[in-house]
């Protein structure tokens, strides 16, 4: 059987792959994206990218599946991702099957899709529901619940970012108020350390750099750290509780500082997920990297 074509279209990079029924990724190749150029222009990179990958698998796929930065709508096919402003109510499913035709394409979200490669090939192998976050930019995540991907009334269940965990809190960027990626998010927990003295040792100022300050001990960077940990454990308690999860897993550059981050989660999470039935509920890094987008779409392609 041919392999499946997947895109993963994000507002920084789009990626493009080949993914085999055993989700290997047999081959992969990315383009920026450069999202402040029109409609047609970010197009093109995807055009580009399939006939990258069409070319490499000799024209034959045996479906496409599509990963999109959200919102989506996934009944109309259309996305207006908000880092590609060009892109809004653009029919990306209508556009890419008509340059692979005779394949059935199937589109989800960018949560959704890392959520169900790493339920399928990662991390997540064996579980029944599931909750799949990226932690970096942003905060945001997928659902495989009952052992399918939760796409939701549109496309967009699993955007955990934006649940509210302080009310009183910072305004978000989707314009409510005290949403968990306005404080567990990499430029998130950077802004609140600059603003209580922290001092980055060196020109880079970024997650990164704050991680290494707090793992060396600066008591700033550290209790950045610990709010931003308690704010994803408030919000993952929450998400539990109504799903009923029984796995979280967590990738994304703030997740690959390791015990930095994930020691003070899950003590935390003891504390917010007091209810019998989340007393077993694990939380783990997960393990397909960068690749869980590409993965999860592949997968998406083979659920029909």
């Amino acid at each position: 059987m041919a392999d499946t074509l997947a895109l993963d279209v994000g507002g920084t990079k789009i990626a493009a792959g080949l993914v085999g029924a055993d989700g290997a990724l047999t081959y992969s190749t990315t383009r920026p994206t450069r999202g402040d150029r029109d409609a047609e222009a970010v197009w093109a990179v995807v055009a580009e990218l399939i006939n990258d990958v069409l070319v490499k698998a000799g024209g034959q796929v045996s479906a496409v599946g599509i990963g999109s930065a959200g919102p989506v709508d996934v009944n109309a096919g259309t996305v207006s991702p908000i880092n590609i402003a060009g892109w809004r109510g653009f029919a990306l499913r209508d556009r890419v099957a008509a340059a692979v035709p005779g394949v059935p394409v199937a589109l989800g979200g960018d949560g959704v899709c890392m959520a169900l490669g790493e339920h399928r090939h990662g991390a997540g192998r064996g579980t029944r529901s599931m909750l799949g976050m990226v932690v970096s930019t942003g905060v945001g995540g997928g659902l495989v619940l009952d052992g399918g991907p939760y796409h939701g009334r549109t496309g967009n269940a699993g955007h955990v970012g934006h649940v509210v965990v302080d009310p009183d809190g910072e305004v978000c960027r989707c314009g409510g108020r005290g949403c968990v990626e306005t404080i567990s998010s990499g430029p998130a927990m950077v802004r609140w350390a600059l603003a209580n003295g922290w001092t980055p040792d060196g020109p880079d100022v970024d997650a990164e750099t704050l991680g290494a300050a707090a793992s060396a001990g600066d008591p700033v960077a550290q209790l950045a750290y610990r709010r931003g940990t308690d704010a994803l454990a408030a919000m993952i308690a929450s998400v539990a509780a109504v799903c009923d999860l029984d796995l979280v897993v967590i990738g994304g550059g703030v997740a690959r500082s390791g015990a930095l981050l994930f020691d003070p989660l899950r003590a935390a999470l003891a504390e917010h997920a007091g209810l019998d039935f989340l007393t077993g509920l694990r939380v783990v890094p997960a393990e397909l990297g960068r690749e869980a987008g590409l993965v999860g779409a592949g997968v998406l392609a083979t659920l029909g």
